[in-house]
């Protein structure tokens, strides 16, 4: 858009194209009436197959669950035609897309980006994700390019790491070298393309069979040096 931020089904193509692991989405424009916009929708829902979630897409939509662009676990025709139908009414034309994405299964949530300093390039970020990653700021960044022990350590050096490395109040391990491979993927996607400015993967959702990418969103930017 005109911000410079790139989300939805085109962001998370970027992110398939470096073989990272992302959940099967489909975008439905919003332009049309919401009768016909729902049964669209209800149409990539049956293609993708129940159950799915619906995200709310448009210039300006950064925290979608805060403004109910976030409809999840949805199981059938009727479901989906009155979610789309209620995100519509309370987003209005603001909601461009609506994203009809399966189903992730539930897992421990993380949060992967980049951030490009403009003196010593891109750095990789990795924390506990969510809705709640900004009250809990435990986070930490290296820059690139990350080798595999910097990954294994941005891992395990979180104070909540016991949530991933299993033993808290019993829980079990996720899949911590399917995070470690998400991490050097970044890396390498951040130096090949220094024109992404930002990247915000959240949630990244860790299993005890693997991890992905749930949603995310990048910022385009012309790198320092390269403005005309």
């Amino acid at each position: 858009d005109a911000s410079g931020w790139v989300v939805g089904e085109h962001a998370l193509a970027v992110l398939s194209s470096y073989g990272l692991p992302v959940l099967r989405s489909r975008a439905v424009a919003t332009g049309q009436d919401v009768s016909s916009g729902a049964a669209e929708t209800v149409r990539v829902a049956r293609d993708i197959g129940y159950p799915v979630a619906l995200k709310a897409v448009g210039a300006g939509i950064v925290h979608k669950s805060d403004i109910g662009g976030v409809a999840l676990d949805l199981f059938g025709d009727e479901e989906v035609r009155k979610a789309y139908t209620a995100m519509a009414g309370r987003i209005g034309p603001a909601m461009t897309e609506v994203l009809v994405e399966e189903m992730s299964k539930p897992g421990v949530e993380t949060i992967v980006g980049v951030v490009q300093d403009p003196s010593f390039g891109p750095h990789v970020l990795f924390g506990l994700g969510g809705v709640a990653v900004e009250l809990l700021g435990d986070s930490t960044l290296r820059m690139a390019p990350l080798t595999d022990e910097d990954a294994r350590r941005m891992v395990t050096s979180l104070r909540g790491s016991a949530l991933l490395t299993g033993g808290y109040r019993g829980g079990e391990a996720v899949d911590t070298g399917a995070l470690c491979d998400i991490l050097l993927r970044v890396s390498r996607l951040a130096e090949d393309l220094p024109e992404i400015a930002e990247l915000d993967m959240n949630p990244v959702i860790a299993r005890p069979d693997g991890a992905l990418v749930v949603d995310a969103r990048l910022r385009v930017a012309l790198p320092p040096g390269n403005n005309p």
